[in-house]
């Protein structure tokens, strides 16, 4: 068996979920087309914590995901595919979706990219973290627009750049700077707080 029928092998098992458990669908569809807003909810409450960790955390955030939609546009150069509801014949297609190159998933690598992120620093939580990650790669195969490869690929770059940009961010002097500047400022508009480096 080659490694395509593979792949379409396991998008068929995975997308058939949609049709043998119906009543789950409200939920895969949530997850896959709107846990995003709250993904960047949570980055956006993180920073305005006043705790330095957590906003270095947020900028680690940020830099992971640029820097592994970079990798994933130059990956998508190498290798193309249509999504699965485009190409194979009784797909469960539960969301719109344009008709393009769908390798590899965005929204596996933001969700792995921010997710992994936030899971080496606030390791107490990385059920959570991951959890999310994972839900939502398996929830773009569940409504058919993707396949396991596609979301595969994009973990992998996700988890790859969070662990460079987690080692590289805080030697960056510059990024260091901004920050205390930013928090000067912040410290003569707002009210002091006790802070803490862990909550």
């Amino acid at each position: 068996m080659s490694f395509s029928e593979l792949n379409i092998d396991a998008f068929r098992m995975i997308n058939n979920l949609g049709k043998d458990y119906s009543f789950l669908n409200p939920v895969v569809i949530f997850i896959a087309e709107y846990l995003l807003y709250f993904l960047f909810l949570a980055m956006i409450l993180h920073w305005f914590t006043r705790n330095k960790k957590n906003r270095m955390m947020v900028i680690q955030s940020v830099v992971t995901v640029i820097l592994a939609e970079i990798i994933g546009k130059i990956a998508g150069q190498f290798y193309s595919h249509h999504q699965p509801f485009a190409v194979l014949p009784n797909v469960s297609q539960l969301i719109e979706h344009g008709i393009d190159n769908s390798f590899p998933s965005d929204h596996s690598i933001i969700f792995f990219s921010i997710c992994f992120s936030f899971w080496l620093v606030r390791k107490k939580e990385w059920w959570l973290w991951i959890t999310l990650a994972i839900l939502v790669a398996i929830s773009r195969v569940w409504v058919g627009v993707h396949y396991p490869v596609d979301v595969m690929t994009g973990a992998i770059i996700g988890i790859i750049s969070a662990l460079f940009a987690y080692w590289l961010v805080p030697k960056i002097s510059l990024i260091t700077k901004i920050l205390k500047g930013y928090e000067r400022i912040e410290q003569r508009i707002l009210p002091s707080k006790n802070k803490t480096e862990n909550f």
